[in-house]
């Protein structure tokens, strides 16, 4: 691999992950600005609505009341998503670490600065879609939806460099 082909795949890593962090916080904040808490505001029918929450746990009400706990595994998956970006060649890999880094670092900023307090901060969610899902944020769709695209990468082979092993 070359040196340069891996300083781009960082350069793109990096890129990704600073203006999606922008864009999920801009986002929150247009929330705020916006919307009442709790009030259902329907943008596409039934499909989709705005809500304001503050959420203190995770996903599905996991880690209710926790929150402190939930900065610090925020935390932890930051510096190994960063460390992890330092073995990536490939762009496709770079863009996949960046958008899970901006999910992961878009949720710890709420955590952190947010009411109520430092680091028992409540993650702000304002998307509502129907089946009884809970609310979530554009951080929320940046870490499943990642995840999600690296298990299938893990389970089809693919190395950091993008590239599958040839089957014979």
């Amino acid at each position: 691999m070359s040196r340069s082909k891996h300083a781009a795949s960082r350069w793109l890593y990096l890129v990704v992950a600073l203006v999606l962090i922008a864009v999920d916080q801009f986002t929150k904040n247009l929330a705020i600005a916006n919307l009442q808490p709790g009030i259902n505001n329907p943008v596409v029918g039934e499909l989709l609505s705005w809500r304001l929450i503050y959420n203190d746990s995770a996903a599905f009400s996991l880690g209710f009341g926790q929150t402190w706990i939930l900065a610090v595994l925020a935390a932890a998956a930051t510096v190994a998503t960063m460390w992890f970006s330092g073995r990536i060649t490939s762009r496709s890999w770079a863009l996949m670490a960046g958008t899970f880094l901006a999910g992961v670092v878009g949720n710890l900023i709420d955590r952190l600065i947010r009411e109520p307090s430092f680091g028992n901060g409540h993650v702000v969610d304002f998307i509502q879609i129907p089946f009884n899902f809970p609310v979530f944020n554009l951080a929320d769709i940046f870490i499943v939806s990642m995840a999600t695209l690296t298990v299938i990468r893990v389970f089809r082979g693919e190395n950091l460099g993008g590239v599958a092993p040839r089957k014979k």
